[in-house]
């Protein structure tokens, strides 16, 4: 029989202490079996309580999130460890921080939109499945969970500026009939433009990745990282700090240009439309694609249809299967698609559905990632 998951709850509200005890307690493989209001009563009770998991609040008197985050993973690298995030500055900030420390992942705080029962049903889609991700070895074999996860290499803090306004947004070219496949590498064609999608992991999985590319990379680079507004700010301004190529949030009417890296802004799905010669940036308000805004599979397909067999894909450790869909039309265009490996993603959830559809022109570790990137970039240049 399988194990409940232990699950330990730091935060300063006694309010969402109860709000995530009730959340996680409706589902039976999941037990709270302790709570704190500040990290240093958490840490003291860290080894009596010998949690699975940790719910980390961000802001806590005391002690506070990145304080307490810093000594857990002294104790125990590898305990899994989600913060409870604030959707405001100051908490996405922090929480990028925190994941650049170590934390697992995040889920945002309940805004106050008077709606409350919509507000916890938010709370428990997003949180109880990476719980049972993170967790997985303690479920039954059979449990309809993401892949196990793994901690992430850290990336650098750094400060804050405004973030642009969404514009509106074009219509779609719609895809044409596929064209036969690539049968060999040496008939890839020339690559015009990369497009990434990313969740889980995902804010040091590009750090990683963006690192390593060179200050003439020759093509545009377009990212869809699940986050919501701010945070994808501040995370754009975060990686412009680890690599020479220009990263920012997409802004709608913008064109692309070769070396370039825009990244979707939370809350708007992007997509790419021709406009004369350039191809240029849209944002829209659509509704959500697998509960994402933005989503990886509202930008494939929109790069598939301008791009076509010049696209080359690439998702990276992330939970769910976005992408799936964005991937199935870029590989009936004839382009190239690659994913990250199981050994190195977070969560093996996104790469994992597009391997397993047979879509992947190739599974690759992240640090050889980059690699793999430029040299099929720079075929036929």
């Amino acid at each position: 029989m399988a194990e409940k998951i232990r699950i330990m709850l730091v935060d300063d509200s006694a309010v969402i202490r109860r709000l995530l005890t009730d959340v996680l307690t409706g589902d039976p493989q999941l037990e709270v079996v302790g709570s704190a209001q500040n990290g240093q009563i958490a840490l003291e009770k860290l080894p009596i309580l010998n949690p699975d998991l940790v719910i980390l609040d961000v802001e806590m008197p005391v002690m506070d999130g990145l304080e307490t985050l810093t000594e857990i993973r002294k104790r125990q690298p590898r305990l899994p460890i989600i913060m409870f995030s604030s959707i405001t500055e100051r908490g996405a900030v922090v929480t990028l921080e925190a994941l650049a420390r170590g934390a697992n992942d995040y889920i945002t705080k309940p805004a106050n939109t008077g709606n409350m029962s919509k507000s916890l049903q938010r709370v428990r889609d997003e949180l109880i499945p990476r719980v049972k991700a993170f967790c997985q070895h303690l479920l039954g074999p059979s449990t309809p969970v993401f892949p196990t996860s793994r901690p992430a290499a850290p990336i650098r803090p750094i400060s804050p500026e405004p973030a642009p306004a969404p514009l509106p947004v074009a219509p779609l070219v719609p895809i044409a009939a596929p064209p036969p496949r690539h049968p060999a590498a040496g008939l890839r064609t020339r690559v015009d433009v990369v497009a990434i999608g990313v969740s889980t992991g995902g804010p040091n999985a590009l750090a990683t990745l963006l690192s390593r590319f060179p200050a003439q990379f020759p093509v545009p680079i377009v990212i869809v990282q699940h986050m919501p507004p701010i945070f994808t700010r501040l995370l754009a301004e975060r990686l412009a700090t680890q690599t020479t190529l220009s990263v920012a949030e997409g802004v709608a009417g913008e064109a692309l240009q070769p070396g370039q890296i825009r990244l979707a802004p939370g809350g708007s799905h992007m997509v790419l439309a021709r406009q004369g010669s350039q191809v240029c940036l849209q944002l829209n308000q659509d509704e959500p694609e697998n509960s994402c805004r933005p989503a990886v599979d509202v930008l494939f397909r929109s790069v598939a249809a301008i791009y076509r067999a010049n696209t080359l894909a690439v998702i990276l450790t992330g939970m769910g299967n976005d992408g799936l869909k964005g991937c199935e039309a870029i590989h009936n265009v004839g382009g190239q698609i690659l994913v990250q490996d199981e050994a190195s993603s977070v969560v093996w959830g996104m790469p994992g559905f597009v391997a397993k559809a047979g879509l992947a022109d190739g599974q690759i570790a992240l640090p050889q990632l980059a690699r793999e990137i430029l040299n099929r970039v720079r075929i036929n240049r």
